[in-house]
């Protein structure tokens, strides 16, 4: 069974010891202030991608380079010894995890790209690890942060200017529609700058200084901007700041406070340039540990520099992209991968589950993602049963394989509602998708049917003919007939709280259709596996329904993955 859930599924099987993970996809950012590793599971059949590992190592490659020339430094050896050591660590992580190695990559950005001694440093990293590294250019560092960006904020239609502030460089790319329209590397980042310029006025002289002499102001009016997207650990960082400063608890605040949770204003980023300078005069809170005194410093530097941007460029406001290099790194090989990758599947998901973290708490989407399991294994063998020609009548329309997307969004979206109460969640639910604005990258219709599906999936059966609006044609409607009773059934067995379901199977017999459980530790009355005429019992609405639906009986038992 193949899920593809927010949530991995628990597997008892093991990998032989020399096997590698196929679906596993990694990338290593090699900064001027960090380290950092992300290793994604990806779908084969999508190209989306899930984030499983994240690691970070604070190397500080830039702090105490030697200056060589006016113009560019020499790594240490004490900053060598600090990033083999890291990179060694990554190499230990992707063979445990076993990444293949053709799909990993390596990047260094501005340290390495403006040092003197970039040959030498490469050449150890390579004799004393085996591993090689690419040494992007600012324009192919600033690309790859733009694909990043695209697939976690839906805006790959519109004009994008994406700014991401870095250890050594700030790289700014205007981008539409995958293509970049312009892009700029300048040798501003808030590890040098805080090295450099001690005294905040100084500091943004310089800025100014290095903005202007580039014609960036004048590059960006050229174009119609529709969103300014910031990443990176500084702009992440702020937005955390952000939320510290200006936290709402409160119910009647929730909706409106969500709206542009992943974004900040310019009135707010200077409010937070002034708290952060303040603290860094007064020592800040860990005053007594040098290290984390250096790091107040790199933040207020990033912050500053932020705020310099925002003024010379004009700008009101700023989104916030949980995703920059190491993503966009990650996509290129998917595309390389997989030759149906779509560069905006994971982008619409990402929509989907933000705003089912947002208003479910773990458990609930634990439930979420066992739902999902059910729904994907019915849905995928009632749609191969009806291409091979042996489905019922019950398939007025056929179903693709974008509409199990809408089915997932369904499952993870269901139990939103229960953050105003009980009663009639369901339609809670369906309000805030209906009304919020949430879902990017599907069209209008498209959030109609998750909403509809979401309002429907408990409760009084729908009546085709009343619920589904006028707007919708007669093939989404269909689609919404099907997909309906696949979601009620799910929904249904989801909510009898079964523990450990380790595998689903959907299959059919000259009696009907048979969905079974198999599930771990089972905490029934005196160790009893439910009968199938439990499940008749519990889940007659769901089952008569899905028979009406699919002119087929549906029949569903547990079997346990512990017995003899």
């Amino acid at each position: 069974m193949s899920t593809n859930l927010p949530i991995p599924p628990k597997t008892t099987s093991i990998p032989a010891r020399n096997a590698t993970n196929d679906n596993l996809f990694a990338a290593v950012d090699i900064g001027t202030n960090s380290f950092k590793l992300l290793i994604v599971r990806a779908d084969p059949s999508t190209g989306r991608f899930l984030a499983v590992d994240r690691f970070k190592e604070r190397v500080l490659l830039g702090l105490d380079t030697t200056t060589t020339t006016t113009t560019s430094a020499t790594i240490s050896t004490a900053s060598l010894l600090r990033a083999t050591t890291a990179l060694r660590n990554f190499q230990k992580l992707l063979q445990s995890r076993r990444v293949p190695s053709s799909h990993s990559r390596f990047v260094a950005t501005s340290a390495v790209r403006e040092a003197s001694n970039q040959s030498q440093f490469l050449q150890s990293i390579d004799e004393t690890l085996g591993l090689k590294v690419d040494v992007l250019s600012g324009l192919e560092e600033a690309r790859l942060i733009y694909q990043g960006i695209l697939q976690f904020h839906p805006v790959h239609d519109r004009t994008v200017l994406t700014i991401d502030i870095g250890g050594g460089s700030t790289e700014f790319v205007i981008g539409k529609e995958g293509n970049i329209l312009f892009s700029i590397s300048l040798a501003l980042g808030h590890v040098t700058l805080a090295q450099k310029f001690p005294q905040v006025t100084e500091m943004r002289e310089h800025i100014k200084f290095i903005i202007r002499a580039s014609g960036l102001k004048e590059k960006v009016k050229l174009y119609d901007i529709d969103n300014v997207i910031g990443s990176s650990g500084t702009i992440l960082g702020i937005l955390r700041r952000r939320f510290s400063m200006a936290m709402q608890v409160h119910v009647e605040c929730i909706f409106e406070e969500n709206k542009r949770d992943w974004s900040f204003t310019a009135d707010e980023l200077k409010g937070l340039v002034e708290m952060l300078s303040k603290e860094e005069r007064s020592g800040g809170k860990v005053r007594k540990q040098s290290f984390f005194k250096k790091s107040l410093k790199f933040v207020v530097a990033g912050a500053v520099l932020l705020e310099e941007i925002f003024e010379e460029l004009k700008l009101e406001e700023m989104e916030v992209s949980g995703y920059a290099l190491g993503e966009g790194v990650i996509a290129e090989k998917l595309g390389e991968a997989f030759d149906n990758y779509d560069p905006r599947a994971n982008a619409r998901w990402r929509s989907i589950v933000r705003l089912g973290t947002r208003f479910n708490n773990k458990q609930r989407m634990k439930s979420a993602a066992l739902c999902f399991s059910v729904a994907k294994e019915m849905f995928d063998g009632l749609k191969n049963r009806h291409e091979l020609g042996n489905g019922s009548d019950g398939f007025v329309v056929s179903v693709e394989d974008k509409d199990l997307e809408f089915l997932e969004a369904a499952c993870l979206l269901q139990k939103i509602g229960l953050c105003v109460g009980k009663k009639g969640y369901h339609k809670q639910s369906y309000h805030i998708i209906m009304n919020g604005d949430h879902l990017h990258g599907y069209n209008d219709t498209e959030v109609k049917l998750i909403a509809l599906l979401v309002r429907h999936h408990r409760k009084k059966l729908p009546e085709y003919d009343d619920v589904v609006p006028d707007e919708l044609t007669e093939e989404m409607r269909g689609k919404f007939r099907i997909l309906c009773a696949i979601l009620r059934v799910s929904a249904a067995v989801e909510k009898l709280q079964l523990a450990n379901i380790d595998n689903v199977e959907f299959s059919h017999t000259c009696e009907g259709y048979k969905l079974v459980l198999e599930a771990g530790n089972l905490p029934f009355p005196g160790n009893e596996l439910p009968s199938v005429e439990d499940f008749e019992a519990e889940l007659g609405a769901e089952l008569e329904h899905f028979r009406m639906v699919f002119l087929e009986r549906l029949s569903i038992a547990v079997t346990s993955s512990t017995s003899a």
